[in-house]
């Protein structure tokens, strides 16, 4: 593996924050979603990119079994040595976030976006952090993992809306006035930035409390995802402030970033990390 590897800047500086013993295990992960990702490429016939992602489901099952044929599958078993693969069992949840990106579905209500979100930290979050928390509660790194990957979209935005892929629900949208192809126009009208504006802030305090339910021994070992949240709460910041536009991907401020990251480290370190809930 590259001494940094080829992600996007904050999970580079949140990977640089994982306890070596868990590297391996989070490149494997986003090996393996950036591979089933692949099939969302463009220029990809849509017949292949449904033969991909049926292979790519059948090999998470079969990782989750034990019995991994594709070299980021094993290197994903090979972390757990003990041979407890529980963690694995929602790795599928990669597969199905990307069959629905793939059909360019929408989310009619907040519960469909919420179970979306579900899957991927199961398929993802969990499996770091019962790695280095055996004991920790499913529920607990799974509301990490879940406020993680929507603020994470939040902060894609209109780039994804330009993708076809609509990260609000269709009910919230129209209670706001906003058809949905003007997610991907920024300047946003008011109310519609207002309607941004609110879920940011309800998915940071939410992200706040999943990690308020840390005792202060938990947090070194998740210290790696605990700088991840911590990162993807400033850029939601940074792009609630830039309402009604939206954010450009060279926002990301890469130095006070990397100060900030190392931070959040020192804190997790310590017992005392902690995220605003504003």
């Amino acid at each position: 593996m590259p001494v940094r590897p080829d992600w996007p800047p904050t999970r580079v500086l949140a990977w640089l924050y994982f306890p070596v013993a868990q590297r391996p295990l989070l490149a494997a992960l986003c090996g393996i979603e950036s591979e089933i990702a692949a099939s969302l490429s463009g220029g990809l016939d849509h017949q292949i990119a449904h033969v991909r992602l049926g292979w790519w489901r059948d090999e998470c099952e079969r990782c989750a079994q034990g019995r991994p044929a594709h070299p980021l599958t094993r290197a994903l078993t090979a972390s757990f040595a003990c041979g407890d693969l529980a963690p694995l069992a929602g790795l599928t949840g990669l597969v199905d976030t990307a069959m629905w990106d793939l059909a360019a579905a929408t989310f009619d209500t907040r519960r469909e976006l919420t179970a979306y979100c579900e899957r991927w930290s199961v398929a993802l979050v969990e499996p770091l952090a019962r790695f280095a928390l055996p004991g920790i509660a499913p529920d607990s790194c799974r509301a990490l993992g879940r406020g993680l990957r929507e603020i994470e979209m939040l902060n894609a935005l209109a780039r994804d809306a330009r993708a076809g892929r609509l990260r609000l629900p269709l009910d919230e949208l129209a209670r706001a006035h906003a058809p949905p192809q003007t997610l991907a126009q920024p300047p946003w009208a008011a109310e519609l930035a207002g309607l941004v504006r609110e879920r940011h802030r309800q998915v940071r305090a939410a992200l706040a409390a999943s990690v308020a339910t840390l005792a202060r021994h938990e947090q070194a070992p998740l210290r790696g995802l605990l700088v991840w949240a911590g990162l993807a709460c400033g850029h939601s910041r940074r792009a609630e402030r830039a309402l009604p536009r939206a954010r450009t991907s060279g926002d990301h401020h890469a130095p006070l970033d990397a100060w900030r990251a190392w931070r959040a480290a020192r804190r997790a370190d310590a017992g005392r990390f902690a995220l605003r809930a504003d």
